[in-house]
């Protein structure tokens, strides 16, 4: 003979199962009134967030029936939801989705006894256990989908592949930047933190895309529309600066600077300068760190990089020729005399201080100081390159043969 706890579980399960739909009833009406989200939302997805409901009322009954089933039903509730809803409903109003219908299944058994309103506040529990373990794992796939999608998005920019598809990628990962660009390369720590980066780059007024690429670290840095707050004082920094703060979230060894661009969608020609400077950062013995990618023009001409070639020529040899051949002279005579003011004066028939005038005003017209031993390499790979090229247009009349008229 069944005894009297069994029996009054029946009889608690059979009322239970009457009133479910009443409880849930209830419980859309008092989501509407005080829940606004809720309110607010499309009819679609106001009816999948009572199907929840509706599910996890359901679920406490099985669950009373069979407590060793918690893990389960708990996890079918919001496995039953469809995808797009986790993505419209936070953890917080999930949260308080439970809360409230908690409240209104409490109200309705009152009076049946204190062992049920434990069991329900027990089971609450696991449901939001459940939960959270539901948005913990979507927020994981969504972080790892994030990462691929970022790496993608880097590397496009490093190999110039970027295509119509770019801007809504980077959209999709929030970038924030606006205006002027950077490309930084370095190599990885052994103890990677990228969300200490992050955070870094979020300090100094910069959005960041970060690549890992073996022992190779890329960040592409851009400015950022970031509200100013009293603890995050260091925006509209140089890149040079910005560098030097995010340096030590890189491993030993060089760290090169890419050119400024004008925007995102110019950020490959940033990337190639970086990468071909941190090939050929080695031949400079004392190379700072970080380092611009311009300031290894010379070494990355000799390495046969195109892009330093013509920058060198475009900005160095160019100007100069086209502002005055006296100054290409001077240039020419100072970096072959060993930068000797007096000697220059003496190849050139003019007085020391004509050579100090018209080395100020290449300095002017160029912004390279030829006085600098780093500099004065810059400018003669420069003149190099340039008289190349000239030689290379200019057409010489062809040698006359011996015995010919």
């Amino acid at each position: 003979m069944p005894s009297t706890a069994a029996m009054d579980k029946d009889d608690t399960l059979a009322w239970l199962r009457r009133i479910s739909g009443d409880i849930a009833t209830v419980t859309i009406k008092r989501l509407e009134d005080t829940l606004p989200w809720y309110a607010e939302m499309p009819p679609a997805r106001r009816s999948a967030v009572g199907l929840v409901a509706q599910a996890g009322i359901t679920s406490f009954i099985q669950w009373y029936d069979d407590p060793e089933s918690t893990p389960w039903i708990a996890s079918d509730i919001f496995a039953a939801a469809p995808r797009e809803l986790l993505r419209s409903v936070s953890l917080q109003q999930t949260l308080q989705l439970i809360r409230v219908t908690v409240e209104v299944t409490e109200e309705r058994v009152a009076g049946r006894g204190e062992h049920l309103r434990e069991a329900i506040l027990l089971y609450s529990r696991e449901v939001a256990f459940a939960a959270a373990d539901v948005y913990a794992r979507a927020a994981e796939a969504r972080g790892l989908w994030d990462a691929r999608l970022e790496a993608l998005v880097v590397d496009s920019i490093l190999t110039g592949e970027a295509d119509e598809e770019l801007p809504s990628r980077i959209a999709a990962l929030g970038w924030h930047g606006h205006g002027e660009v950077a490309v930084l390369v370095g190599t990885t720590p052994p103890q990677f933190d990228v969300d200490q980066l992050r955070r870094t780059a979020r300090k100094l007024g910069v959005d960041v895309l970060i690549g890992v690429q073996g022992s190779r670290l890329v960040l592409v840095l851009g400015r950022a529309e970031l509200s100013a707050r009293p603890d995050e004082p260091d925006t509209d920094l140089p890149f040079g600066e910005i560098a030097k703060r995010l340096e030590p979230g890189f491993g030993g060894g060089y760290l090169v600077l890419g050119p400024t661009v004008p925007a995102l969608v110019d950020a490959g020609q940033s990337a190639r300068g970086a990468l071909a400077g941190f090939a050929v950062a080695r031949a400079w013995r004392h190379a700072p760190r970080p380092v611009e990618a311009d300031d290894l023009l010379p070494e990355r001409a000799l390495a046969g990089d195109p892009l330093a070639k013509q920058t060198l020529v475009e900005r160095i040899y160019r100007p100069l020729q086209s502002h005055s051949a006296d100054l290409v002279a001077t240039l020419w005579a100072y970096l072959d005399n060993g930068r000797s003011l007096e000697a220059t004066a003496r190849e050139l028939f003019v007085h020391p201080n004509t050579v100090r005038y018209r080395l100020k005003r290449v300095s002017e017209v160029i912004g390279w100081d030829a006085t600098g031993p780093r500099e004065a390499l810059i400018l003669q790979t420069a003149l190099i390159l340039g008289s190349i090229g000239t030689d290379a247009t200019r057409r010489r009349p062809a040698p006359t043969r011996r015995g010919t008229s």
